[in-house]
């Protein structure tokens, strides 16, 4: 589990096959075998430490099919998050490093108060979890949703953000990978089976069933 909070960038050296190689902007300390590593929002895991600091991680190919990963060249910027431990601040919110969908940007434009505002194209999967003031990970980085329209919503950047990750580098026409909040999913989830929009999930499993296996 992530908060969306990026810890640093790196440069992508390669992506051959299922193998997406790395070089983080900061030295990753005690890197772990298996660990899971969020790479542009993406849970990742680790295989190993190359020479010279460069990571490799493993990556399916659905993965690359469905994330912005797949696409990207050599030199591409990307952020990284570890894995959060028991007992750290929660600073952004949930994030699963799941991706749901991956959309263009439509615009990145300094907005007359002085804030800048990024606008995303909004897939129609993802449209019922948006809802103003409420979270979505873009890339990775946990960010507070400010519109919603019919097609697209905006979220604003606060100079952190533009300094220390690879948002910076997305323009019109940028593909980003997004994850919505966790708990929209399941709010949604139980308003549809309620509303009889989706089929009652089948369990073989009954009373008898738990009660002849000792749970009853």
């Amino acid at each position: 589990m992530f908060t969306g909070l990026v810890e640093m960038t790196g440069v992508l050296v390669n992506l051959h096959g299922e193998h997406l190689t790395l070089r983080p902007s900061k030295p990753f300390a005690d890197p772990q075998y298996g660990e899971s590593v969020a790479v542009n929002g993406c849970c990742l895991t680790l295989e190993r430490e190359l020479p010279g600091g460069t990571l490799e991680f493993f990556t399916l190919a659905e993965t690359q099919r469905r994330t912005n990963l797949g696409r990207l060249k050599p030199g591409s910027l990307l952020n990284i998050e570890r894995a959060l431990r028991v007992g750290d601040r929660l600073g952004g919110h949930i994030v699963s490093g799941h991706i749901d969908a991956a959309a263009p940007v439509l615009d990145y434009r300094k907005m007359p108060d002085g804030d800048f505002e990024l606008r995303v194209a909004l897939p129609e999967l993802l449209a019922p979890e948006l809802v103003e003031k409420g979270s979505i990970a873009i890339d990775g980085v946990s960010l507070t949703v400010i519109e919603v329209g019919g097609d697209f919503f905006t979220v604003r950047l606060i100079p952190v953000t533009r300094s220390d990750t690879a948002l910076v580098e997305r323009t019109p026409g940028s593909l980003v990978n997004l994850e919505g909040d966790v708990i929209g999913k399941y709010v949604r989830r139980q308003f549809e089976l309620r509303s009889g929009r989706a089929p009652e999930p089948k369990s073989d499993i009954t009373m008898d069933t738990l009660r002849e296996a000792g749970f009853l």
